[in-house]
């Protein structure tokens, strides 16, 4: 069920599924119980409250929505939002919330990003009254236009210490291909990102850029590997447009 798991200290535990957790996401056109049933399992797997595992609604942007307790789980029969995600990490309205980042200020709610080439990024750092804790969807665009560094201001502003990160698998820069013109526009903006592929042409190292941008923000940080696209053991959008989701995990 776990490409990687690690106990973080604090009471903390961080993992990346693969695809014997099977397909996570509920906007990939899969069975929404079959999808229900999988979360489910996950939760019982990592030993947490039912329905209590957040999700958000990932949209490619720079924005973190923090969780700051865990609410009551949801049942089957309650309202969705409309791309199909619940969690206990809910907003008014009852959705999930759209945001690219989710934080819990005291550590207490677990949270999953999910990805199928993108970055994910699990983050922890104590605070004075115990632990706080993030994930991160960061794709091309959210990298670029401050993911990360937005989840990292947001911890820090809820007491955060001694910051760690931990990047999960993702397309690596050896297999990104993109355009010429996409690959210099990216690098202007963190030129760590600057990859070639094995086959010579233009490419983006996105784990990379986001170690980068990591240590820049004084976190230290610790790569597990894998590349989504090499690995059948991992989800690829690159691999195929109908794959599902595998997801990075924070939880006590």
């Amino acid at each position: 069920m776990f490409w990687w798991q690690a106990q973080a200290g604090d009471g903390l535990t961080v993992a990346f599924t693969n695809t014997a957790a099977g397909n996570l996401a509920l906007h990939v056109g899969d069975d929404p119980a079959q999808v229900r049933r999988r979360r489910a399992a996950l939760e019982q797997h990592m030993d947490v409250p039912a329905g209590s595992l957040a999700f958000m609604n990932q949209v490619h942007s720079n924005v973190v929505a923090t969780v700051p307790r865990l609410r009551t789980p949801r049942t089957d029969s309650s309202p969705v939002s409309s791309e199909g995600e619940f969690s206990a990490a809910e907003g008014p309205a009852g959705d999930a919330p759209t945001a690219d980042a989710l934080l819990s200020p005291d550590g207490s709610v677990p949270l999953a990003v999910m990805v199928a080439d993108c970055v994910p990024v699990v983050l922890a750092g104590r605070s004075g009254t115990g632990v706080v804790t993030a994930v991160a969807h960061a794709g091309r665009r959210g990298l670029l236009t401050g993911i990360l560094a937005n989840t990292v201001q947001d911890m820090r502003a809820a007491g955060a210490l001694s910051l760690r990160a931990w990047i999960g698998p993702a397309v690596c820069g050896s297999c990104y291909e993109v355009p010429p013109a996409m690959l210099e526009e990216a690098a202007e903006i963190l030129p760590a990102v600057r990859s070639r592929t094995r086959w010579g042409t233009p490419a983006l190292d996105l784990p990379g850029g986001a170690q980068a941008q990591l240590v820049d923000l004084d976190v230290d940080v610790l790569r597990v590997g894998g590349c989504t696209l090499e690995s059948d053991d991992l989800y690829s959008h690159r691999r195929s447009s109908a794959a599902g989701r595998f997801a990075g995990l924070v939880w006590r």
